[in-house]
């Protein structure tokens, strides 16, 4: 007896037009980002999360739907949600109580902070749970490490009063190490948000190569890892938004266009 057909498409409708451009374009660039996570292989099957905040009084911000994997998130399907994490608007989707503790934590406290992301990824879990966190052996640690915070683990983000810890372990930084846990980048847009995480991710991955490769690592010169966690600062975020993210959403519209129906 032959089976049921395939499920090859999902029949999410499109909210083009049904929201406001602002909001529209966010949610594009949001789901650009999540295919890109995908792409790159960063995904955990459903259980990480990427948000955004749509700009107004009312502190309301993007999270993916629960049951979806990040292959299949376009820009209308993405939740809206307020600060308790109810759904704003009627949707036939869930969204994760965990993501929301760690996302609605910082998108409430900093003002800043139009993007968050957070990811599970082994070499970015096995740094966390390096004693010393990330070391400046390689270009792209130094640039992102003088911009690094670190939470202490406590268990399944469930628990509400996490969030002000979170808070204030991440401050005024910009990328954080969830210990025993994962990353997690802010960002004032989308765009930045990605790119610093992609930066972290990267950094993370290479120290887990050096450090397999044996005791002999070559420590750069005295004062090299501040000059490059200075330039980072400002490099970061100036190419991400100008040339990274850009040339980003190009590649996914050419790999994968359905991010943004």
């Amino acid at each position: 007896m032959a089976g049921a057909a395939p499920i090859t498409e999902l029949d999410i409708p499109s909210l083009e037009g049904k929201v406001s451009a602002e909001e529209w374009a966010i949610r594009v660039d949001l789901a650009a980002a999540y295919r890109l996570v995908a792409h790159y292989g960063w995904d955990d099957l459903i259980f990480t999360h990427l948000s955004a905040r749509i700009p107004g009084p009312e502190h309301h911000f993007l999270l993916n739907p629960y049951n979806l994997m990040f292959e299949e998130v376009t820009a209308s399907s993405l939740v809206k949600v307020d600060t308790a994490g109810n759904a704003v608007d009627p949707t036939p989707f869930i969204t994760n109580p965990a993501g929301f503790t760690i996302h609605s934590a910082v998108h409430m406290a900093r003002e800043d902070a139009q993007a968050v992301m957070h990811l599970h990824t082994p070499h970015g879990q096995a740094v966390s749970a390096h004693g010393e966190g990330l070391l400046p052996l390689t270009q792209t640690a130094m640039l992102v490490r003088g911009d690094l915070a670190f939470h202490d683990y406590e268990g399944v983000a469930v628990d509400l009063s996490e969030r002000e810890r979170i808070v204030a372990d991440l401050g005024d930084k910009n990328a954080m190490l969830l210990r025993n846990h994962g990353t997690l980048a802010v960002g004032k847009t989308v765009g930045e948000c990605f790119v610093r995480l992609y930066f972290l991710e990267r950094a993370c991955q290479a120290q887990i190569y050096a450090l397999s490769a044996g005791d002999n690592v070559n420590n750069p010169p005295q004062g090299s890892p501040e000059l490059a966690a200075e330039q980072g600062t400002v490099g970061i975020a100036l190419a991400a938004n100008l040339l990274a993210w850009p040339a980003l959403k190009r590649k996914m519209m050419r790999v994968d266009p359905g991010f943004a129906s």
